[in-house]
């Protein structure tokens, strides 16, 4: 209220001050524009056009003492990003003997929320509230009362969700600048995992990029020894090379030509990345017996747990809906590691879950184990597979699945990765303690009619996933 700074000298530049203050917070998570101070509906029009200009993806407004909304209003009619409302109080207790009226002022951002959300519920414009403290580590000189506030729990939880709207942010625009290769085609009779390019295009905004095997078959036959001996050089960092399993007469030591064509691969794959100037991969191809693309594919699993690495998920059985959330996870820096059931532990409460292939390294317990397949299951060729867990602690599941009326939703999942045992058959494998034991998970899971697949993340992260969710106009889900 512009009324307010003639009244009460300092009471302006005080909430600037603050809002300095969440400006550098936030900053820590992403690149921050601070429009500055908005009392009138006519600097609440400056500020929408401002904001347009600066095409940013999420707007914060702080409710910093008392504003009519018809000052908040103009600026989302305006600028059309999503919009997050902060009731952040400076103190946790006012000093009642000695607080003045201007001093007031300065606590109520309370008090107008109210009315925000009733206008925008009015004018059909969707808004999110964060309530807690500002979490100062230190008092203004002007205050008459304590505002040290960072380490109560009503400031810890209300800077973790501004966190996550900040990281959450950042996943819409990067999809939409993204672009996925197509490399093949998707597992024939894997009903689940079909879905129109046109439709992930339309509602993430990535572009598909459909690719052929005899384009990275072009890029094998480039591929130099030297580019070769590097590739075996980053292997030899990253994993670890097995014996023979002790249990699985298929899973042996990976012989020298094995390894030396998985790395010619990898090479062959980096380069179809780079032609393809690609942000992520889903990839699967049969072929025919003893034929030449069929040796090719037996060399993917490697080269696209290294590109995984480098933040370019790649997805194996020309699952795309995955591949979509396996680049959700990487770009909150949360992992994901392609995965799906592989078998329930009903004496520790667990349910592994993994794949032959590929792993996210970074979020690896220990270095990974690559071991000689004699042969893929329900696959043609052999190869060399990757043998992993994801680390011990929190870990979340996403699952972007596909409804009946077309569109995407999220299923998230929180769990516990343990030190349960794991088998030696060169597939990754993760024991998972979910919330609920493993035939309710189940119950619960199934019923939401998801992809087979699903990305593993570390962390707790369900809240966050919902966030993304929410700011990709996707359904969401947490079990």
């Amino acid at each position: 209220m512009r009324a307010y700074w003639e009244q009460f000298p300092g009471l302006r530049e005080r909430l600037i001050e603050y809002g300095q203050f969440i400006e550098k917070r936030m900053s820590a998570w992403g690149d921050v524009y601070n429009y500055g101070l908005v009392d009138t509906e006519g600097e609440g029009r400056k500020a929408g056009e401002w904001m347009n200009e600066q095409q940013v993806d999420l707007v914060f407004c702080h409710a910093a003492t008392y504003s009519t909304s018809s000052t908040v209003l103009p600026v989302h009619q305006i600028n059309k990003a999503p919009v997050v409302f902060l009731n952040l109080q400076p103190t946790e207790r006012i000093s009642y003997d000695r607080t003045t009226t201007g001093e007031w002022l300065a606590h109520c951002g309370a008090c107008p929320v109210p009315e925000f959300a009733n206008t925008f519920n009015r004018a059909a414009i969707p808004f999110r509230v964060v309530n807690g403290l500002l979490g100062l580590d230190y008092t203004p000189a002007i205050s008459l009362t304590n505002e040290i506030t960072a380490q109560r729990k009503e400031a810890v939880r209300a800077w973790r969700e501004i966190e996550e709207w900040v990281r959450a942010a950042a996943v819409p625009r990067n999809l939409q600048h993204s672009r996925f290769g197509f490399l093949g085609n998707t597992y024939s009779g894997m009903l689940d995992m079909y879905s129109d390019f046109t439709m992930i295009a339309a509602q993430t905004g990535l572009h598909v990029e459909v690719l052929e095997m005899c384009d990275l078959d072009r890029h094998l036959r480039q591929v130099t020894p030297q580019e070769v001996k590097a590739k075996l050089d980053e292997v030899h960092e990253m994993f670890q090379i097995s014996g023979d399993s002790p249990s699985d007469p298929i899973a042996r030591k990976p012989t020298e030509e094995q390894l030396e064509w998985s790395c010619k691969v990898a090479a062959a794959q980096e380069r179809l990345v780079r032609e393809y100037d690609l942000d992520a991969l889903t990839y699967y191809y049969h072929g025919a017996p003893g034929g030449e693309y069929e040796k090719l594919q037996s060399g993917f699993i490697v080269g696209h747990s290294l590109l995984t690495a480098r933040g370019i998920p790649c997805s194996g059985e020309g699952d795309l809906k995955t591949a979509v959330a396996m680049k959700i996870c990487d770009l909150l820096g949360t992992g994901g590691s392609f995965s799906e059931i592989v078998v329930v532990d009903y004496v520790d409460d667990t349910i592994l879950l993994g794949h032959d292939g590929p792993f996210h390294i970074a979020i690896s317990e220990g270095k990974p184990v690559l071991r000689g397949m004699g042969l893929y299951h329900g696959k043609q060729g052999t190869g060399v597979s990757v043998e992993a867990k994801v680390r011990a602690g929190a870990v979340t599941t996403l699952n972007v699945t596909q409804t009946g009326d077309g569109k995407l939703k999220l299923i998230a999942s929180e769990g516990e990765s343990t030190n349960g045992p794991i088998m030696r058959i060169g597939n990754t494998q993760t024991p998972i303690k979910f919330r609920l034991a493993p035939d309710d998970y189940m119950t619960s899971w199934f019923a939401e009619a998801p992809t087979h697949h699903c990305a593993l993340s570390i962390g707790h992260n369900a809240s966050l996933f919902a966030k993304v969710g929410e700011l990709m106009k996707v359904k969401h889900v947490t079990l």
